[in-house]
Formats: structure tokens, sequence, C-alpha cells
């Protein structure tokens, strides 16, 4: 029997991570929320809608978020395989279900989704930009051929999630991953999947905040 952790950070998603919850859970039976000290109620609103939640009194970054929610699920004897989601509502659950089963299947022991194996996605030209840069450099880098270094949707063994340790707990935490895969060296492949860019993530300002701190990611890590 397999058993997925989903892991989701987040940081005032309240008018949203009620509905992401929800979705998951369609899907897969164990979701953990590491509220990373929000301020709005998301941390309640995520329990009403039935995941599991750890909370960080001070806002930490999404890195410690990743590694809290990631040592959490591995304190489950029995995970098999642990999913990390976002909470701004940009991943799909179809396409979460698609990469755990490939675990599954035996055919990889990581699957990191890539925005950029099929066209359903819909990116900026500044964005765009910036990825492929991020790409092509972590190639240099580490060796993997990535053709999306900064995508949140990612699915692990428990085998594999137990020897990631990020230290980087903010927008570093992208390539400080990428490279701990490429010394452990699973067998990795990358799965297609889109990013739905709503109204919501637009009015946040997440598409162009992330070009930038990826930027400074890449320029001063």
């Amino acid at each position: 029997m397999s058993r997925t952790w989903v892991v989701v950070p987040m940081y005032n998603e309240g008018s949203v991570v009620g509905d992401v919850v929800k979705g998951l859970l369609y899907e897969f039976s164990h979701v953990v929320c590491i509220d990373d000290g929000s301020t709005d109620g998301s941390s309640q609103i995520a329990r009403t809608a039935g995941a599991t939640v750890v909370d960080h009194p001070v806002n930490l970054g999404q890195g410690a978020a990743l590694q809290t929610g990631l040592s959490f699920a591995l304190r489950d004897p029995a995970t098999t395989e642990i999913l990390t989601f976002d909470a701004d509502g940009q991943h799909r659950v179809t396409d979460a279900r698609a990469m755990v089963a490939r675990i599954q299947s035996g055919e990889a022991e990581v699957v990191l989704g890539s925005r950029f194996l099929d066209r359903r996605t819909k990116v900026s030209s500044l964005k765009r930009l910036v990825l492929r840069v991020a790409a092509i450099q972590s190639r240099w880098a580490t060796g993997m051929a990535l053709t999306d270094a900064h995508n949140g949707l990612r699915a692990f063994n428990a085998a594999t999630a137990a020897q990631i340790f990020l230290t980087q707990n903010r927008m570093a935490h992208a390539s400080e991953l990428v490279h701990q895969l490429s010394e452990l060296k699973p067998r990795w492949v990358e799965h297609p999947v889109e990013i739905i860019y709503t109204d919501y993530s637009k009015t946040k300002g997440q598409s162009l905040l992330n070009s930038v701190n990826i930027l400074t990611d890449l320029l001063f890590r």
C-alpha cells in the first residue's frame, strides 16, 4: 500500500487555500499545510477544509516551510511518496496525480513539474525569459537538463525525500534543491504541468515578483 503526503506551504492564502485543500483531498488522503506565519486566518481555513496544519509562529520563507513539511511527512512510517503543491491555486491536481503515479509505477524516484513541455501554460515574455535563463544556469551548475528549474510541483519517493535538507529559507531553496538532487542522483523525469495564472495571483503580483526573486537568486546566491 502506498501513502502519499501532499506538502502545501502557505503564507496569507486564506481566500484560496480552502478550495486548494478540498481539491487535493479528492485525490490524496493526507495533506499537510505549513502555515508560515500567516496573519489572515489561513491556518484555520486549511484545518476546516480538512488538512493537517503545522504552524510557523513567524514567517520564515517558502524553503523553510517546505523543509518543515518534508520532515513532518517523513515522521509517518507509512509514507511512500511526498508531493509539494502551491497554496495559491496555480497547480492542477490531475497533474499532481499523474506525477505520483510515475513514481508508484517504478519509472522514477523524483518527478519534477515543467510548464514548458507542452503549450497549456500561458507565460509572459519576461517570465519565460527568466525561467529559461534559470534552467540554463541550473544545467551548467548541476548537469541536470531541466526545462523548468523553478516549478513548485514536485514528487519524491520517501527514500529520496529523506535525504533532502533545505537550508535556504527563501527563493534560493529552489536552486539548492536541484543541487542536492544532482548530488543524490535519483532516477528523475520531468512531467508536463499547467500553471494557471489566476486573477488572484496576478493581483498579488506573484508572477513579476517571482521573476525578480529568481534573478536575484541567480545573481547573488
